[in-house]
């Protein structure tokens, strides 16, 4: 797995729409790809067996939170599907815990990644302090979810590009960041992503994976799509 990747969602409604969308790339052009709750609740496990199957990477995207037992077991399952990052939401330090411990006891040689989701990029600064009652700035929120997460033994974060100097400064290296939101500032794609920069910002930022959704999964030419976006990210 690159150090650096643009990582594209599969949020397609069931198995042979995302099949015909993955056949539009060439037999030597195997892009890092999400699956999310859309996918997965549709199509269960094997559509993640059979996108392996294709010589893709996974970024299994359920942001499991729950009690730890429960996100653990959950995450003992998970192992065994081959993905290359999993992910949680950065709530309690035993849930995190719990999580990577799941992982681990499933005794797979390959264990995937894990991250924990601090803020949603399309949480806005107002409703962090509005809805969820948080107070920190969103800079700030981010950062101590991260530690959090880094002193639980996580892998990464899931945050906005913008945020990711933060988690540097909180965390430092080796965390890994992936970040969705990124746009082109003249896109026409309208989304509900609040926290969002370009893929050569993302680059400068420090960025280690690029989540990438709509820009290529709706271009004309997804492909084209794809391959611009990843020689900007990678060769910035």
């Amino acid at each position: 797995m690159n150090s650096k990747d643009v990582i594209i969602p599969l949020d397609f409604k069931d198995r042979q729409t995302t099949l015909d969308f993955l056949k539009i790339f060439p037999d030597d052009l195997k892009p890092f790809v999400k699956i999310g709750m859309e996918l997965f609740y549709s199509e269960g496990p094997d559509i993640v067996r059979i996108i392996r199957g294709m010589n893709h990477d996974v970024f299994l995207d359920l942001k499991l939170h729950d009690i730890p037992n429960t996100v653990k077991g959950a995450m003992r399952s998970i192992a065994h599907l081959d993905v290359k990052i999993t992910n949680i939401h950065a709530s309690t330090t035993d849930m995190m815990k719990a999580a990577l411990e799941g992982l681990v006891e499933a005794e797979d040689k390959n264990r995937p990644l894990i991250v924990a989701v601090t803020q949603l990029t399309s949480t806005s600064s107002s409703a962090l302090k509005e809805e969820l009652l948080i107070e920190h700035s969103m800079e700030d929120t981010v950062g101590i979810y991260a530690k959090r997460a880094y002193e639980a033994g996580l892998d990464g974060v899931v945050c906005s590009p913008l945020e990711v100097e933060t988690v540097r400064k909180y965390c430092g290296k080796p965390f890994i960041t992936v970040t969705p939101g990124i746009r082109y500032i003249d896109s026409t794609v309208k989304d509900d992503q609040s926290r969002t920069t370009t893929p050569k910002d993302a680059a400068r930022l420090g960025c280690d994976y690029i989540v990438v959704g709509r820009p290529i999964t709706r271009a004309d030419d997804p492909v084209a799509a794809y391959l611009k976006i990843k020689d900007e990210f990678i060769k910035e």
